[in-house]
């Protein structure tokens, strides 16, 4: 009788979320299949990828300020102020006039953002028992389905009929239908809790986010040997770093509870929260890219085949919920599901050059159904570990882990692609930016040997990309081969 009231309850509040967490997905891979376009209409390729890094730099920061105040305020109030915050921050996107406005406006949109999926998950984790989110998580992944699968076809197709600023006008209709399904919650009573907002433990974590971020994009000029601004941010993120943890200890209603990440289940799940954003997010940002460069696909094209790398991270969310329900058993699939990603990316280091467009691409899709192992049991694990007082900020731990590991692991490929362009010659960065803002056949007039020589640093560069992701899934895999909690 229970579970049938609890199944109630969860089909009570499943519509009133889809739409929220459908905008938090389909913003991470609707401006994928744009970002050539982009380039070419503002310009500043070298810097293309601020335009992801900038909105995961402000959903980092908001996540764990959208727990805590929903553990104290109630989540269903942040849910509009959340959705607010993104519709304006759209809206400045599409009139964004250069690359730095635009990198600004994603800021915004990411404040807004970052508190979609921390609230829609800590109002499943209030709702429905352990064990069944593990059959839940499956619906869940069927919204991240449609969206990361709708995000890249739909991008490339209003991008090369309407222009790239339809994609950020689209979000504001579904922001508003999602304002009206939320008035549908019902108001929660919240735990009687001491609670002062956590004034400089906010600062200080963004102050060492952003002066990290910005010393890894600053680290692409260290080849010319323009270190110093580089250096002197690391000092800066360093200090901060060290002054959050002596404040988080001592505040009274700490932005990060550091008794959570003391949790070894907490702290690896996030550990592996952050390799996964690290390595799905560099792949959704710089594929467009290795598309356009090695195959001279165009906007539309890019979508169709970013679609296998979107559409099995949802099949294999979906598949991991339902093994997870029926056997209990949750660290085994994240365990062994990475441990395959980091060798399918080593290998496509190695071949993926050498590959054609389509292969390569079901080649990635492969590899996202199995990063579809990982989130779903990162989810359950943390709500189990983290008891109901502090549900919603357990819950931000693991968003803005994932964010802050797309953002950190975005900066170190971006770091690593552009160092390595670099290091083969100015004409390459030269040939790198022209071929990203005209595709192809702005190479034709090079003869053949030059055009040789750039094409093999294109994919030397490509290669130490995928490298450097494999890297992230290996580390992540470490993570979940010992993680203490395997069952649930």
């Amino acid at each position: 009788m229970s579970s049938q009231k609890d199944s109630a309850g969860f089909f009570q509040l499943f519509p009133s979320i889809v739409l929220p967490m459908f905008l938090a997905v389909i913003d991470q891979t609707i401006v994928a299949a744009a970002l050539p376009a982009i380039a070419g209409d503002l310009g500043g390729a070298e810097r293309l990828s601020w335009i992801v890094v900038s909105y995961l730099v402000a959903a980092t920061i908001a996540a764990p300020v959208y727990g805590r105040l929903g553990d104290v305020f109630g989540r269903r109030n942040l849910m509009f102020i959340a959705l607010a915050i993104f519709a304006a921050g759209s809206i400045a996107c599409a009139l964004a006039s250069s690359t730095g406005m635009l990198a600004a406006a994603r800021i915004l949109q990411g404040a807004g953002g970052g508190g979609l999926m921390t609230l829609s998950q800590a109002l499943v984790g209030e709702t429905i028992p352990p064990r069944e989110r593990a059959y839940y998580q499956g619906y869940l992944a069927t919204v991240a389905v449609t969206a990361s699968a709708f995000g890249p076809v739909a991008g490339g197709l209003l991008t090369e009929h309407l222009g790239w600023r339809s994609i950020f006008l689209v979000n504001l209709p579904t922001a508003a239908l999602a304002a009206l399904l939320v008035f549908r919650l019902k108001r929660r009573p919240v735990l009687p809790q001491p609670f002062r907002f956590d004034l400089p433990g906010f600062l200080l974590f963004g102050i060492f986010i952003a002066a990290t971020l910005v010393a890894l994009e600053r680290g692409q000029a260290a080849v010319s040997g323009a270190w110093a601004m580089s250096a002197g941010l690391a000092v800066i993120a360093f200090a901060a770093l060290l002054l959050l943890v002596r404040q988080e200890r001592r505040a009274a209603s700490p932005l990060l509870p550091l008794e959570l990440l003391r949790n070894s289940a907490i702290w690896r799940c996030d550990l592996m929260a952050v390799c996964h954003g690290a390595t799905l997010v560099s792949l959704i940002t710089f594929m467009p890219l290795f598309y356009r460069i090695e195959h001279g696909a165009s906007a539309s094209r890019i979508g169709l085949l970013l679609l296998p790398l979107t559409i099995g991270i949802g099949i294999g969310s979906i598949t991991t919920g339902r093994l997870v329900g029926r056997t209990g058993r949750s660290a085994i699939f994240p365990s062994v599901g990475l441990t395959v990603v980091a060798l399918l990316l080593l290998g496509a280091s190695v071949f993926t050059t050498t590959l054609g467009a389509v292969p390569t691409a079901l080649l990635f899709g492969l590899c996202s159904l199995f990063m579809g192992s990982v989130m779903g049991v990162v989810q359950l694990t943390v709500q189990m570990s983290s008891g109901k007082g502090l549900l919603g900020s357990g819950a931000a731990t693991v968003q803005f882990s994932r964010s802050l590991g797309a953002a950190f692991g975005t900066a170190i490929v971006s770091t690593v692609l552009f160092l390595s362009l670099s290091a083969s010659g100015p004409e390459t960065g030269d040939a790198f930016v022209r071929v990203v803002q005209q595709g192809a056949s702005a190479l034709d007039s090079l003869p053949p040997q030059a055009l040789a020589e750039i094409g093999d640093a294109f994919g030397q560069a490509f290669s130490r990309l995928f490298l450097c992701t494999a890297i992230f899934a290996g580390i992540g895999a470490a993570a979940a081969w010992t993680l203490p909690l395997r069952r649930i």
